[in-house]
Formats: C-alpha cells, structure tokens, sequence
C-alpha cells in the first residue's frame, strides 16, 4: 500500500534525508556557544582590576623561552585595553553566544525557521570572513570561511527542499 503524497510523506523524507547534517551544525553552533559563554565569564571576571593585575602580573612572570615576544605582545594588548573594556566583551560574547544557541537548538529541534535563520546569520558574516581571511591570511581564518560557506549552501539546499516538500504535502485546490 502506497502513502498519498498529502500526507506529509514527501516531507518526512527531506526531514530524515537531512537530519544528519542538521545535528552536526547544531552540535557545532552548540559548541560555539559554550565557548562564548566561557569567553564571557572570563571576561567578567577580567572587569575586576585585581583580576586583570594577576592575569598581566602572571604573564609577565610566565616563562615561555619560544614565545618571549608574543606573551609581551599579550601584556602589551591587556595593559592597552584595560579591565574596563572587558564588560562589553562579556556583552557582545553572551549576545553571540544567544545567536548561537537559538541556531543550534532549532537546528537540533528540526525546525524550518531554525535553517533560514543560521543561513541569514551566518552569511551575514561571511563577507567580513572573506575581508579578514583576505588582509591577514591565516589557516584557521580560511577553514572557518570555508566551513561557513559549506554551512550556508548546505543550509539552503535543505531549507528549499523542506519548502518544496511542504508545498507538495498540502493539497491543491482550483
């Protein structure tokens, strides 16, 4: 016995041919997430003058034979952005860290809204990744435009397809 398409059959296919690939970007949007969360505590804990003087004070101490100019450049950067700079770094973290969320649980939940929005959110980046990737090459600024690329087209392959399969599931009338 064959199910009709009206009733949602065409759907559950696109719903379970994509699931996979959903899950692995929500798990990825998740991740950075928790990172950005974990940015943000530090950085609110940095607000603290007491906080920001240990953490220049140790690394100033900290022995790193390789890497002498690159811990001065550090304590260098700290001592010019002083504590007081941290909050809005703690503010604009947990305001990703949100965007994030959101992506990753509706993405995890299998929702259509949760595809077009990761697609507007994270290519609404990809031209600043490009700028950056292209004035100060580096590997891990290339992979993650590359990565965000693959995300969005991904993404709006899926969501055009869960468009389509919605439209053939109702019925038509004349």
């Amino acid at each position: 016995m064959s199910i009709p398409e009206s009733t949602g059959a065409p759907a559950a296919v696109a719903s379970g041919q994509h699931h996979a690939g959903l899950r692995i970007i929500a798990i990825y949007e998740i991740v950075k997430t928790v990172c950005l969360v974990l940015v943000a505590m530090a950085a609110f804990h940095l607000d603290r003058q007491q906080n920001f003087e240990q953490l220049v004070h140790w690394l100033e101490h900290l022995s790193l034979a390789d890497s002498n100019s690159l811990r001065w450049k550090l304590v260098g950067l700290l001592q010019d952005f002083g504590p007081s700079r941290f909050v809005a770094v703690g503010v604009v973290a947990l305001g990703y860290a949100v965007l994030f969320g959101i992506e990753g649980i509706g993405l995890w939940r299998g929702k259509y809204w949760a595809e077009w929005f990761t697609v507007i959110a994270t290519g609404s980046l990809i031209p600043l990744e490009l700028y950056e990737t292209l004035h100060r090459f580096g590997w891990l600024k290339l992979a993650t435009l590359v990565g965000n690329v693959a995300i969005v087209v991904y993404l709006v392959r899926v969501a055009l397809q869960t468009r389509a399969a919605r439209h053939a599931s109702k019925p038509h009338t004349s």
